[in-house]
């Protein structure tokens, strides 16, 4: 076996695989010659390749007996003794690969970009058949790590580190809930306390990067990683970092503006083929504004404007993801701007506030151009003439403090396509009464077709009556990144 051969053998006869698998005169790797007696060490250097082939992964290579033992770790060294990572031992490499960089060529085996991540001197504690076992001393990699072997095959391997984390190393949190906004219909006086963001036109999500991979979750909870592959070269642009972002996933208009509408077509889709379908004829882009967990640290406690230099420092900027600008001091000058670019609005950060996960803080505040609401259906009528028996408008609430709260109807702002999508999810949620815990008007009462109030939507509106009804209101789409328990009347503060 490569991995645990006997001290007798030559290095360069480990090396046949190796050279089989490569031409060198199509690929810029060190190829040494069989007649060249191979390079000799002193069984004590080890290096960390970042290999940016098919999949994302980090070569994992320690000096044996002439040749470098090598193992590709998909997620990268583990960082605390509680995770194990899978470690798949490949063909040894000559000593000359400690050194290399490079593009191998795109059909060569390994192509893709090769980086250097780290290097150094390794203590050998244990070196048998099954375990590997080594303390580190590089630029970045510090302390004892043991190599297992866990299957049968010579290649099924998994690595563990020994010792306990770096002092103050937070593991990366499975979940981190987004702060919320409190709405108001105007800026704050002391304009120079506050930053200013422009507000987009799209859904919340939360992206978690390891190990070069994304995992993206909705306001909700949801993981919707696979409706949204445009997120996985972002991941793999960080490399090995552990970070947690905040932002908006947006889809752009014929005009190049963040359109609800047009990301409307990309929220509902989980299909693998059609979501490839999709991101050629609505792609999306992530727009990042805040970083709340980075390398083991967390930034939930530090004041916006360090968490925005540490975003800033992390230079996120790709074909499907980009950090907005932010802006401070003169909030009347942004909000401006977005109305004049046909934007939504503004988001009005304290320059000193921590980050509250999962609360609604005036911390944080919202200011619209255009005035909407998430609301819960709770009902619907069917329409007249060619729509006759099918979805006219959909009566709508917002919960309150006894249940949900009738808020009217809305019957503009619909697409044919829309409606299909709608008839198709209210049709199993069908009920014999009322969801509504107040009244319903009888002019709607009469003919309405009741549904378990699940589904959230979202309307533009001109404004609430005293009565609690939205006036003019509008359908924008569904949100299905929200639940019924997520939605709140939005009126300014």
């Amino acid at each position: 076996m490569g991995t645990a051969r006997s001290v007798a053998k030559t290095g360069d006869a480990e090396l046949a695989t190796y050279r089989r698998k490569r031409d060198p005169a199509r690929t810029p790797e060190p190829v040494p010659k069989r007649s060249k007696p191979p390079r000799t060490g002193n069984n004590d250097t080890f290096v960390i390749q970042e290999h940016h082939a098919t999949a994302l992964h980090w070569d994992f290579r320690l000096e044996r007996d002439g040749v470098l033992v090598s193992w590709a770790v998909p997620k990268g060294l583990p960082t605390e003794p509680k995770t194990n990572h899978l470690a798949v031992h490949t063909e040894d490499h000559p000593l000359e690969y400690a050194t290399f960089e490079g593009e191998i060529p795109k059909g060569e085996y390994g192509g893709g970009q090769v980086i250097l991540w780290d290097s150094g001197t390794f203590e050998c504690e244990k070196w048998t058949d099954r375990e590997v076992k080594v303390t580190l001393h590089g630029h970045r990699v510090e302390g004892r790590y043991v190599l297992i072997k866990t299957g049968e095959r010579d290649r099924d391997w998994m690595m563990r580190r020994l010792d306990p984390p770096a002092e103050g190393f937070e593991p990366l949190p499975q979940i981190i809930r987004p702060m919320l906004a409190v709405l108001r219909d105007e800026l704050p006086r002391d304009q120079d306390k506050w930053a200013y963001e422009f507000k987009w036109d799209g859904v919340r999500a939360t992206v978690y990067v390891d190990g070069g991979r994304p995992r993206v979750l909705s306001r909700n909870d949801r993981d919707v990683t696979g409706s949204y592959p445009e997120l996985r070269g972002l991941a793999e642009s960080l490399g090995a970092r552990q970070v947690i972002l905040d932002g908006e996933i947006v889809a752009l208009d014929a005009s190049g503006r963040p359109s609800f509408e047009a990301l409307q077509s990309r929220m509902h889709v989980t299909n693998a083929a059609q979501v490839r379908r999709l991101m050629t004829q609505t792609p999306v882009t992530f727009l990042v504004f805040d970083v709340l967990h980075l390398d083991g640290r967390s930034l939930l406690e530090e004041p916006y404007v360090e968490r925005r230099r540490v975003l800033e420092s992390l230079e996120l900027s790709g074909p499907s993801w980009q950090t907005p600008p932010h802006f401070e001091g003169d909030g009347d000058a942004v909000l401006a701007a977005s109305k004049a670019q046909g934007l939504e609005g503004v988001m009005v950060k304290r320059l000193d506030a921590r980050y509250y996960p999962g609360k609604r803080s005036d911390c944080w505040l919202k200011v619209k151009n255009l005035q909407t609401q998430e609301v819960v259906i709770g009902g619907w009528k069917p329409g007249a003439g060619r729509r006759a028996g099918a979805i006219g408008s959909l009566l709508i609430g917002v919960p309150g403090p006894d249940g949900l709260e009738f808020a009217g109807h809305v019957g503009t702002g619909f697409t044919e396509k829309m409606l299909r999508d709608l008839e198709a999810q209210l049709a199993p949620l069908a009920r014999a009464d009322s969801p509504f815990a107040t009244s319903v008007p009888r002019e709607h009462a009469k003919t309405a077709k009741w549904v378990e109030p699940t589904v959230v939507g979202e309307v533009a509106f001109g404004e609430w009556t005293r009565e609690g009804r939205l006036r003019h209101p509008a359908w924008r789409g569904l949100r299905p990144d929200k639940a019924p328990v997520d939605v709140v009347r939005e009126v300014p503060q």
